[in-house]
């Protein structure tokens, strides 16, 4: 049964879309709120999400094929096929599992110089992968990164000789019926029936996109329903093969960044028994997304179109009461979550708001510093006791945490002091959540 709304009041903001599946029966979804603000056009069960980070599971499907058809080896070293990568002793196991140790390369674009509606594209992103001169965490480390994504695309397609967009659909979409689910390559491509993302400001919403497109980890558009048809492909492969997590036979499962959970052929995992599944989520251009598969069979997704509502917090939660057998009327539950999203949705404390800018021209200047991995400079100051990191003209205080240490927003740096106590820093390490270990020398 599609339960479109179930009776949930019209609303002006964008939303969400839900499906649940229980093992043996009918798909239920829900669909509350917007698609397009400005045409004011609903969200329904053909409407198109970026679904982010999801795509990885696909993007590692497609290499699992690859080597089943004998044209790639999972312990082949990357420099062979791509010889300017200067890291080694990287395997394509290792970018699966996110244990090469190369930094995230989109999340050192605001030092290399990039602003925030700056066009961007894979090769820029792989370029800055091949300036990295050494992992950045201890070897066989789990960190996860964007990059490992973007290389085993390129490997992909230098093996096909088409791109990743024509391979997966040739070898996977319209096989198993998903016409609706595209990668897409160009930020100007067309997809019909795209959602728009948005994001609040003081006074309503405003667009959240920006122009860059990365097949691979990312930059997948689809529907509830066709990447139900993906997750009912990938329930069959795990029950026929009768193994206790997808495919762990050709790629073992290990710790992760998060305690309780594994990580495999592009899927998180949880394997304790009560609640073994695999699942992943994604975030992109304030877009969010989930997609969970639990070993009884039992499937949920959801996709949002709004930076307020976590797609991957109301999917958890539908996955507690499957578990527990706690939904009888599945329709209701959802009419419940929908009613939870609008309040969300119109949470004003969320609205964007750009705080001030510093003036460097009062700021102490200490140095324009460098790094070997990335392209550019950054500048430290100092007023009034307080540090200051610039990036292309635009300034971050930060909040000391220790001696040498500092806070920044999604960053740690830590200071390499000079001779003298009272002189400039020669350098600092710049730690970034996906991107760590970039040391700047003061120039």
């Amino acid at each position: 049964m599609n339960a479109h709304r179930c009776g949930v009041p019209e609303v002006a903001d964008p939303g969400i879309s839900i499906l649940v599946r229980r093992p043996g029966e009918a798909a239920v979804q829900l669909h509350t709120g917007l698609a397009n603000l400005e045409h004011a056009v609903p969200i329904g069960p053909d409407t198109a999400f970026n679904v982010g980070s999801v795509a990885k599971q696909i993007t590692a499907h497609l290499v699992l094929l690859a080597v089943q058809d004998g044209l790639l080896a999972l312990d082949q070293s990357v420099n062979a096929l791509l010889p300017r990568l200067q890291v080694r002793d990287i395997t394509i196991t290792d970018l699966i599992t996110h244990r090469s140790g190369l930094r995230d390369a989109e999340s050192l674009l605001s030092l290399a110089g990039f602003r925030d509606l700056d066009h961007y594209t894979a090769d820029d992103l792989v370029n800055l992968a091949y300036r990295q001169q050494q992992g950045a965490v201890p070897e066989d480390q789990f960190l996860y990164s964007n990059t490992n994504y973007l290389l085993l695309a390129k490997i992909l397609e230098t093996v096909h000789g088409i791109n990743l967009a024509d391979l997966a659909r040739t070898c996977l979409f319209v096989p198993l019926g998903m016409t609706a689910t595209h990668f897409k390559t160009d930020p100007r491509q067309l997809i019909p029936h795209a959602a728009c993302a948005y994001q609040p400001t003081s006074d309503g919403w405003q667009h959240t996109a920006r122009p860059a497109a990365l097949p691979g980890p990312g930059t997948l558009w689809t529907t509830p329903t066709d990447l139900d048809r993906w997750l009912g492909h990938l329930a069959d492969r795990w029950h026929q093969a009768g193994l206790g997590l997808p495919d762990q036979d050709v790629v073992p499962y290990r710790a992760a960044d998060h305690a309780a959970h594994l990580y495999g052929v592009g899927l998180y995992a949880d394997a304790r028994p009560a609640q073994r599944g695999v699942f992943h989520y994604g975030h992109e251009h304030g877009f969010s997304a989930a997609a969970h598969l639990a070993a009884t069979g039992a499937r949920v997704v959801c996709m949002s179109n709004s930076d307020t509502i976590a797609a991957d917090r109301v999917a958890a939660t539908l996955c507690i009461e499957l578990r527990g057998n706690h939904i009888g009327d599945l329709e209701g539950v959802l009419a419940r979550a929908a009613e939870e999203v609008s309040v969300a949705s119109r949470d004003p404390s969320r609205a964007n708001r750009d705080s001030a800018q510093p003036d460097i021209a009062s700021h102490t200047g200490l140095g324009t510093f460098l790094c070997t991995d990335v392209p550019g400079t950054l500048r430290l100051t100092r007023k009034r006791g307080a540090l200051y990191l610039w990036r292309r003209g635009r300034g971050d205080q930060l909040v000391s945490s220790g001696p040498l240490s500092h806070a920044g927003p999604g960053y740690r740096l830590t200071m390499r002091p000079a001779g003298r106590h009272d002189a400039a820093p020669d350098g600092f390490t710049l730690d970034l959540d996906r991107a760590p270990g970039l040391y700047f020398k003061r120039q």
